[in-house]
């Protein structure tokens, strides 16, 4: 075999590995795998309607390509949906960034600035709607209040962010998932593995998580999640 022959396969195989970094628009060419988290998926994924997904799409309806955050990591579901629309979907994986490296409960406010500059590094109103999903009751309490302030600092205004909530506020672990848009009103949530929340919110503490935002709208459903919708 070749010297340029071997260091070819060396590139493919490393690439394969490791991806690429997934913050780039996700209609690029070089995204990561959906499986590259590591995570086993639960094969007994379900569909649910969803209200807040049809709500969050309506405030996107638009000739002109806007741009979305998707806090889920690449899923290709989504990428193909949202791009197909004709917006720039761009992907950050904020659950593992906050595994890796995510401040002590004592760290300053440098570190946690520094911390949200290399998960959220974006310009101030990059993003006509931000895809949160359930992310806000994985994050360490010392980070949450701040995390919110840089997804509205990266929102434009009226940008909707569409985030779930575990209902029983007890649960001493709930499962996370994967969110797909298989359509306009349908969300199939797979799951990805059981994790302990690091808070779980009622109505009020969402409402008070969000007090800065122009509004709060809260949507039922008969399973154990509940969708919020809210307005920069």
């Amino acid at each position: 075999m070749s010297g340029r022959r071997r260091r070819l396969l060396l590139k493919d195989l490393l690439r394969r590995a490791f991806g690429s970094r997934s913050s780039a628009p996700a209609d690029s060419v070089s995204q990561p795998s959906e499986r590259q988290s590591g995570q086993l998926e639960d094969p007994s994924a379900y569909a649910r309607h969803s209200h807040g997904l049809e709500q969050f799409l309506a405030n996107l309806a638009s000739e002109e390509p806007l741009q979305v955050l998707d806090l889920g990591g690449v899923t290709q579901a989504n990428v193909a949906y949202l791009t197909g629309l004709g917006h720039k979907l761009y992907s950050e994986e904020l659950l593992r960034s906050v595994d890796r490296s995510a401040p002590a409960d004592d760290a300053g406010q440098q570190e946690i600035e520094s911390f949200l500059d290399q998960a959220l590094g974006y310009p101030e109103a990059s993003f006509d709607g931000v895809l949160v999903w359930d992310a806000l009751e994985f994050v360490p309490p010392i980070l949450l209040k701040p995390m919110v302030r840089r997804l509205q600092y990266v929102s434009k205004p009226g940008a909707y962010l569409l985030t779930l909530f575990h209902a029983d506020e007890r649960a001493e672990l709930v499962p996370t998932y994967s969110y797909r848009i298989l359509d306009g009103k349908t969300l199939m949530l797979a799951r990805r593995q059981m994790r302990r929340p690091l808070q779980l919110f009622n109505n009020r503490a969402v409402e008070r998580l969000f007090q800065d935002f122009q509004s709060v709208k809260f949507f039922l459903a008969r399973d154990h999640l509940r969708e919020v919708i809210v307005r920069r």
